[in-house]
């Protein structure tokens, strides 16, 4: 199983990566960091992905229609409200998938992929299957 560095380089293989993290939304921290990363600084970069992963995690609005978990829940491991966040701009898409671990589900993957180049659908899948398999610490 891989960790958080053999993601990220899986991560920078799909087509039209241009760089990819793993980051705490709770914290903001960039837990590990590969390729470039908008503005050309990956903290700001993660800090600014995880306000928006922190928004859309406590927000009732985007919840299961059936009520379903929390962000309680989510801290316990459980599936989260919320399985990824795709944001478009003019030249790049925008990707984050939560990661779900037995001990704390405030991660996720952050893919920045180049909209001429990428393959959205291909990267969405591909990074749920990296968030299945990741192992942190």
């Amino acid at each position: 199983m891989p960790g958080i560095d053999e993601s990220l380089l899986e991560a920078m293989r799909l087509p039209g990566a241009r760089g990819a993290l793993v980051v705490d939304w709770i914290s903001g921290l960039a837990l590990g960091a590969v390729g470039d990363a908008p503005g050309d600084d990956p903290e700001a970069t993660a800090a600014e992905t995880a306000e928006l992963a922190r928004l859309a995690m406590e927000s009732g609005t985007l919840a299961p229609a059936d009520g379903g978990l929390s962000v309680g829940s989510v801290a316990s491991g459980k599936e989260p409200p919320v399985q990824d966040l795709i944001l478009t701009t003019v030249d790049a898409y925008h990707l984050l998938r939560f990661v779900i671990t037995a001990f704390d589900s405030t991660v996720f993957l952050y893919l920045w992929l180049d909209r001429r180049d990428g393959n959205l659908a291909l990267a969405r899948i591909r990074l749920a299957e990296m968030a299945d398999r990741l192992v942190l610490g």
